[in-house]
């Protein structure tokens, strides 16, 4: 893409966010409009599509940190929206009151195209570094990071897992291999600006380059454009790749896939894929940190007498030895029964015991638990609460 057309959007408005809103603020409003507007939602819808694309393209400038700069300092000296000619001050009659050759490390009258003064500014939005006349190309570009979202269930979480992934996203086209052109012809050098994108304007004693028209900032010019992706070299396609899901990966973790998101322009690489996990909760086992955790109910009789239980794991059960005297709400731990990382680091299982209460008794039951009620009455449960209650 050249100057001129990325200069002329307005990434802010096209992802509905102010130019001075957070990263995250801009990582959520992509994330909303891609999910509406994703091509698997809107099957045959080309206006979802193309809006899908722009957002997409809008995110991959806005979300790095280095390009997002670059775009605001080149909207605030040419003007946003200059889609029709650069806003330089002084007004377009050529009434400035600086030299341009300077601004842009010419020399005035130069043919040549190139940003110099401005290089480290512009570089990454022109795509050009200062060179000789003639001799410089669309500077490379890494392709835009991409993210997409997976539910797994607590098992898959806890032990690992690998998933299909079906996505819908910019790549590289397949018709064209990339370069834009019909299969069988091939871009020719722009004859106008010799292949640099960027041709030479003076006015009065001011000389600066602004980027081809004929080309449009390309270099390049594509007379009979691929079928498949109107002559960008990117078009939408869906792939399946394999997602290997590391145990013990945490609900909201991101898994970066390199060189899976967009592909990059003029030879460079692609962007990454970033894989959210969403894990769904277990009905019996939660997690903290590295252990498992689990809450079993047990009886007043095994608590008091002790007992061995048995208890569930992800991987079978164990036995489990409750001390006699054992009080409600303890928790016991069974070493190894964890989550195993893949760095070595492995946890427990809690057990945290929660004594039943029955909620109806028989006569039998109730006699006996009567009994027992009259036996221990000399067993206070709440010694210093007593305590209290007779010095008051």
């Amino acid at each position: 893409m050249s100057a001129r057309e990325w200069i002329g959007k307005d990434f802010y408005r096209e992802l509905g966010v102010s130019s001075d809103a957070s990263q995250d603020e801009i990582k959520k409003a992509y994330r909303k409009l891609a999910r509406a507007n994703h091509p698997d939602a809107n099957p045959g819808n080309a206006e979802a599509e193309q809006k899908f694309k722009a957002v997409s393209e809008a995110y991959g400038v806005l979300s790095d940190a280095a390009k997002r700069k670059e775009y605001d300092e080149a909207r605030r000296l040419f003007g946003a929206g200059a889609g029709g000619g650069f806003g330089f001050p002084g007004g377009g009659g050529g009434g400035g009151t600086f030299d341009m050759s300077d601004l842009f490390g010419q020399t005035a009258g130069a043919g040549g195209g190139g940003f110099g003064g401005l290089g480290d500014i512009l570089g990454g939005l022109f795509g050009r570094r200062g060179g000789a006349p003639g001799a410089t190309n669309a500077r490379a570009q890494r392709g835009a990071d991409v993210e997409t979202d997976v539910r797994i269930d607590f098992a898959e979480a806890v032990k690992g897992a690998t998933l299909p992934l079906r996505l819908s996203s910019p790549a590289t086209c397949k018709t064209c291999g990339g370069n834009g052109a019909k299969p069988g012809t091939s871009p020719r050098t722009c004859p106008i600006c010799q292949g640099s994108g960027l041709v030479s304007r003076s006015q009065g004693a001011f000389a600066f380059s602004e980027p081809c028209r004929e080309c449009r900032g390309r270099g390049k010019i594509i007379d009979n454009p691929c079928p498949e992706c109107g002559g960008e070299g990117i078009s939408t396609q869906t792939r399946t790749l394999t997602v290997r899901v590391p145990a013990g990966v945490d609900d909201n973790q991101r898994i970066r896939l390199a060189g899976q998101g967009e592909p990059g322009r003029g030879g460079a690489s692609a962007g990454d894929l970033y894989v959210r996990v969403h894990v769904s909760p277990h009905p019996v086992f939660g997690r903290s940190g590295n252990d498992l955790t689990i809450t079993v109910p047990v009886s007043f009789p095994e608590v008091t007498l002790g007992a061995t239980i048995k208890v569930p794991t992800l991987d079978g059960t164990v036995s489990l030895k409750v001390p006699a005297g054992t009080n409600n709400g303890r928790v016991l731990r069974v070493r190894g029964k964890g989550i195993t990382k893949r760095d070595g680091s492995q946890g427990d299982l809690l057990v945290t015991l929660q004594v039943a209460v029955p909620s109806k008794l028989d006569g039998t039951e109730k006699q006996a638990l009567e009994a027992f009620a009259e036996a221990s009455a000399k067993h206070d449960p709440r010694p210093e609460i007593t305590r209290m209650l007779k010095e008051r």
